[in-house]
């Protein structure tokens, strides 16, 4: 075997990697390192990479100067409503999408995944009509029903996708021995389509904790704000960045999904690998 084929796997695989591996590490590495410096080392040092006297300044000012922890439990309380409400909606329908066989369910399945194309910038105007009639304004739980709109379309394409996968010996055998359509969803089908409840899960957590359109209109107070919105409005003061407090509540927002990921990105691949198969 020649020298230079012995190499292509390095080209075709690590490589590639590597280069991916840089473009997806650089940012969370840059975050950490103006998080950490000093206020005279953010402009002026002479190694840019590098870190020569850390500080826990930016990140103390951002916890006890500004309401970043009040931003916080915001955003987490409504990804988690969003996400549990989005996830609940879309396994109904996406179960009977699937299973109860009405006349239309594929076109119907057709017509909420493309319902989900429609650009969100384009939905808030409608939306901001109907707050203004409903008094939801300034309402941190009304983003919890207003993200759904975005949330359960794409969730119920990606559940009925994973539904059709399942066998429907068990639930034949359910039916047998009597059990209803109610019983079969929630003891048969509902542990059985974990992976894909998962996987629903976490794109929503995920979109919830980083939208910023619809919290940026609709809230006005700083006691209503989200992460996205709070260190945006909060922290550029005109031409004025705080560069170490913003990559501090940057980096410190991203940890929960980090988080979720590592430990669900399994059920995650599998639930996503099952949707596609459809």
């Amino acid at each position: 075997m020649s020298a230079s084929s012995a190499s292509k796997p390095w080209l075709r695989i690590y490589v590639p990697l590597t280069c991916y591996f840089v473009f997806m590490f650089v940012p969370f590495y840059w975050m950490l390192l103006t998080t950490f410096k000093a206020d005279h080392e953010l402009l002026t040092t002479p190694n840019p990479w590098w870190i020569f006297h850390p500080t826990f300044k930016h990140v103390v000012d951002l916890v006890a100067g500004t309401q970043y922890l009040h931003w916080f439990a915001n955003t987490l309380l409504v990804s988690v409503g969003a996400t549990a409400l989005s996830v609940a909606v879309s396994f109904l329908a996406a179960y009977a999408i699937v299973r109860l066989r009405f006349p239309g369910s594929k076109t119907l399945s057709a017509a909420i995944f493309f319902a989900y194309l429609v650009p969100p910038a384009i939905l808030f105007l409608p939306l901001a009509n109907v707050l203004i009639a409903l008094h939801w304004f300034d309402k941190l739980w009304a983003l919890i029903p207003i993200y759904t709109t975005f949330l359960v379309p794409f969730c119920t394409w990606l559940l009925s996708g994973f539904l059709r996968t399942l066998p429907r010996e068990l639930e034949e055998a359910g039916r047998v021995d009597g059990a209803s359509h109610f019983q079969i969803m929630t003891r048969i089908v509902l542990p059985l389509a974990k992976p894909g409840l998962i996987s629903s899960t976490i794109f929503c957590f995920t979109l919830s904790w980083n939208e910023y359109l619809y919290a940026l209109v609709y809230m006005f107070s700083s006691a209503n704000k989200t992460i996205t919105v709070g260190l945006t409005t909060e922290l550029i003061r005109g031409d004025v960045f705080q560069w170490g407090q913003l990559m501090a509540g940057a980096l410190l927002g991203t940890l929960p999904v980090i988080i979720i990921y590592f430990f669900f990105v399994e059920h995650y691949v599998s639930g996503m690998a099952g949707a596609l198969k459809d």
